[in-house]
């Protein structure tokens, strides 16, 4: 569905409504794919059109890497943009047994790729019984 818009100096174009978000206050969402590659566990992250050097930074956060980039708008006379502008963030889980000294992040094509290596999780959980002592006392 698309209606005719009216731009300056006169300039008539037809409007797309089919790329409209149907939730507008949602942020838009960094995409992002994962896998192992033997002992290695990779992200890759879609981000176009950044500096690396100025608008990424990453954080482990217990579990989890955060990924905080800023996208900043040229000021160039734009008649059409369907570029998302400002601040993204995104919680990545990280997998059981990742060794947080080996994270290493690169830059290249618009992909922003971070690995790091899978050892040997932590033992997993194990439940502590508590012992009921009666002193004599009430």
């Amino acid at each position: 569905m698309s209606t005719v818009t009216t731009f300056r100096g006169g300039t008539i174009a037809p409007f797309d409504w089919t790329n409209l978000s149907w939730f507008p206050l949602r942020a838009p969402t960094i995409r992002v794919e994962d896998h192992l590659d033997g002992d290695r566990y990779v992200v890759r992250a879609e981000l176009p059109g950044i500096d690396p050097g100025k608008d990424v930074r990453i954080t482990r956060t217990g579990e989890n890497l955060r990924l905080d980039v800023v996208r900043r708008e040229s000021h160039a006379d734009k008649v059409r943009s369907e570029f998302h502008y400002g601040s993204f963030s995104r919680l990545i889980p990280l997998p059981a047994g990742v060794e947080p000294e080996t994270i290493a992040a690169r830059y290249a094509d618009g992909i922003l790729e971070i690995s790091a290596t899978v050892g040997e999780p932590e033992p997993t959980p194990r439940e502590i019984p508590v012992t009921v002592e009666h002193t004599g006392k009430r």
